[in-house]
């Protein structure tokens, strides 16, 4: 944890940021894998560690507006919880680790709730993610679902994100310990990886390696022949000469800030020539990106920027033609490039997603409704003390061509006989990690990631 002062000033903050009523903030419970003594990790909700840094399950804050008191609910460990799992500190003395000095048991928040309820306070919670959050809101309060659902206090979530979004100089620490530690994964399984073996070989040994500091993965990790699928998380294929491997992987500090780097590398010791080209395009639309990080300039640029580097070089290999500005405006670059540059990153790999994309990542802005363009989780002005991922792509989707193939999509600016050349290439996108600064941006870790083919090669060799 951090010092108590840092939770109390962020707690003080909160209810100078909230008008009136009462804050309530659910911890996480315990989650069973199929029965409830056997649950899955516990991972702690993202928003209480913030605000408490207390790993427990089973707790509940309330903060007061009306008073500005702090109070922490849950009910301590009995005697045979003690004989089960051991003499384990009580709430209090965790509570007084954050600068809280009331406690109490959930029948107490019960009660407490019912008095809100009565006074006719209003009740502010962030959006839940969790079913068993929404079932304790509906018990506490007697709303339906849909009204938990609907009733989520757009005032806490701006008051949520105005704190969140800026990483402080202890939380930036925190996070490159995890990016460090992201960065020897990479490079263990880019050390490691020969044809003959499986893609849950290098899944193993990586996430010891996430495990071995105290924390976790910080989520499940991508590492797969098979790259032109985004979110791949099977592990079942046998690597072959001349293929590509694509890592995306990442590793959750004790504390609970998170790494997130991508890599992309020969099953070879070295890559093959059309390998090296589309290689190279995803390199420079990826520092075409870096080099545009700064405060006042928005994400959505950034994002635009990569587009564009990976169309023009794109249509000089010949699989795009036109004006790539033109191309880049109507989306067809969006076939070989179907998602977001980046997002932002903190004690979420995908930092207050659930708060919300549009408050988090815009600012209250729409965000777009084209193809690829929508999936840009990030597109507000950078501002100094934002972390986010660079983490621009190329991908051959057999599925995505034949479809858009067949729809006659964007052909003035797609060669779909070149296109159909590559349905057996997979993806590339090789991922960093940056810190926007006061005048422009800082690359996070203390480690080096190799990134360039030579650099790539040479680890292979």
């Amino acid at each position: 944890m951090f010092s108590s002062t840092t939770y109390t000033d962020r707690q003080q903050k909160l209810l100078n940021q909230v008008n009136s009523g009462i804050i309530l903030i659910p911890g996480n419970d315990e989650s069973p894998m199929n029965y409830t003594d056997n649950p899955y990790y516990f991972r702690q909700d993202s928003t209480f560690l913030y605000f408490f840094g207390i790993k427990r399950p089973g707790l509940v804050a309330l903060l007061d507006t009306g008073d500005g008191s702090v109070t922490i609910y849950g009910d301590d460990f009995t005697v045979e919880d003690v004989v089960w799992m051991g003499n384990l500190p009580t709430i209090a003395d965790q509570a007084a680790l954050c600068g809280v000095e009331k406690t109490g048991s959930l029948k107490d928040l019960a009660n407490r709730i019912k008095k809100a309820l009565k006074d006719h306070e209003q009740i502010h919670f962030i959006p839940q993610y969790r079913h068993h959050n929404v079932l304790k809101l509906m018990k506490l309060t007697g709303w339906n679902a849909e009204q938990i659902e609907k009733g989520a206090s757009v005032e806490l979530i701006n008051a949520v994100a105005a704190q969140r979004i800026y990483k402080s100089d202890e939380e930036i620490t925190e996070i490159e310990k995890g990016v460090d530690t992201t960065i020897d994964m990479h490079v263990t399984a880019m050390k490691m990886l020969r044809p003959g073996m499986n893609e849950l070989d290098i899944v193993v040994e990586i996430e010891k390696i996430a495990r071995a500091t105290g924390g976790n993965i910080s989520f499940p990790t991508i590492a797969t022949i098979n790259g032109q699928t985004l979110h791949n998380h099977y592990h079942g294929n046998t690597v072959e000469e001349g293929q590509l491997f694509l890592l995306d992987c990442g590793a959750e500090t004790p504390m609970g800030y998170a790494g997130d780097l991508s890599s992309t590398f020969p099953v070879s010791k070295t890559f093959t020539s059309l390998q090296k080209d589309i290689f190279n395009i995803v390199l420079k639309s990826h520092y075409a990106s870096v080099d545009l990080l700064k405060p006042g300039v928005t994400n959505k640029e950034v994002h635009l920027a990569a587009c564009l580097a990976i169309t023009e070089g794109l249509k000089g290999m010949g699989l795009m033609k036109g004006n790539p500005e033109d191309a880049v405006e109507a989306g067809a670059h969006a076939l070989f490039f179907p998602c977001g540059t980046g997002h932002m990153m903190g004690l979420d790999i995908h930092d207050m997603e659930n708060l919300g994309e549009v408050y988090v990542g815009y600012d209250g802005e729409p965000k777009s409704t084209q193809f690829g363009l929508k999936s840009l989780r990030l597109g507000r002005a950078l501002e100094p003390g934002f972390v986010l991922t660079i983490e621009p792509g190329i991908y051959f989707i057999p599925e995505l061509t034949d479809q858009w193939r067949a729809e006659n999509k964007f052909t003035d600016f797609l060669n779909y006989d070149e296109i159909d050349k590559f349905r057996n290439f997979g993806g590339i996108r090789n991922e960093e990690n940056y810190l926007i600064t006061a005048d422009g941006h800082k690359l996070l870790g203390n480690k080096k990631k190799p990134m360039t083919v030579e650099e790539v090669e040479e680890l292979r060799s």
